[in-house]
């Protein structure tokens, strides 16, 4: 019976209306407004619900931006990660190309000039750009080396037998002393001259005693003279590789034969053409 009481004590105070005033500035009349405490209560809670709603979706919309943001910078990371690993191992696989040649001379022809636990990104990015930069000067000392290579004369320039040195010596037609700067290769009329070195032909032509001659300039200080061709096959301005054919040999000028007259110079001086005749290994 007291719970019944209690419980019919505390409807009749639910359902009891609340006279709400509102008093308005001035000689207007006063307006009273009687609502039930159950429907304030319920707006109360209403209004309560609606804020804690409005509060967590804001929270919710504010960690989903924040975890975006993350993911993208995460993934920025890990795309430059993915380049500088790719890079890496092109460069290794190159590496081991190269080095798994026997020879010096191999390397330089054959050269072309393409997770689980926690990472720390930024260190590991530091040790990638790292091994980049080394590998960037490794190749670049090759590129060096290889333009070098190819402008230093290789090699015979054609087939044939050396019938005369650099240095002094008599000549062969007329007898006197005199400092010879280059070597004579005998050779039957109309063989293969080629060069023997990457360059540009500066001269073409025909010059006095010398006959047809074919002057190329190889940069690093190199330039070689191939003279008494029987007929010159380039043109000045022209670019050639090491083994063109520039000439066909023959005896124009003054010879005592068919031969070429091959010279080698370095820092327009002339130097001895058999330290470049044997290949190198």
């Amino acid at each position: 019976m007291i719970v019944l009481y209690k419980l019919k004590k505390f409807l009749r105070k639910l359902f009891s209306p609340i006279t709400i005033m509102l008093i308005p500035h001035g000689k207007a009349k006063v307006l009273g407004l009687k609502v039930p405490f159950s429907l304030i209560l319920l707006f109360l809670c209403l209004w309560s619900a609606f804020s804690i709603y409005v509060f967590s979706v804001a929270v919710d919309t504010f960690e989903y931006y924040r975890m975006q943001r993350e993911f993208s910078y995460v993934m920025s990371q890990f795309r430059e990660l993915k380049d500088t690993i790719i890079a890496l191992r092109n460069s290794e696989m190159e590496f081991k190309r190269l080095f798994s040649l026997k020879s010096k001379n191999e390397i330089l022809e054959s050269l072309d000039f393409s997770p689980s636990g926690d990472i720390n990104i930024e260190e590991l990015k530091m040790q990638a750009d790292k091994a980049i930069n080394s590998v960037a000067e490794i190749k670049k000392f090759l590129s060096e080396q290889q333009d070098l290579y190819r402008s230093t004369p290789k090699g015979f320039p054609l087939e044939g037998n050396i019938t005369s040195y650099f240095g002094n010596r008599e000549h062969p037609k007329f007898g006197r002393e005199e400092f010879h700067t280059g070597i004579d290769i005998s050779a039957s009329t109309g063989t293969e001259i080629r060069a023997t070195a990457d360059g540009i032909v500066v001269f073409s032509g025909y010059q006095g005693r010398n006959g047809n001659v074919v002057m190329i300039r190889h940069g690093y200080g190199f330039t070689t003279v191939y003279a008494h061709n029987q007929k010159n096959l380039v043109t000045v301005g022209q670019r050639v590789k090491r083994g063109d054919i520039i000439a066909l040999s023959g005896s124009t000028g003054t010879t005592t034969g068919p031969h070429l007259h091959y010279e080698i110079w370095k820092d327009n001086r002339p130097i001895n053409p058999l330290a470049f005749i044997k290949e190198e290994k």
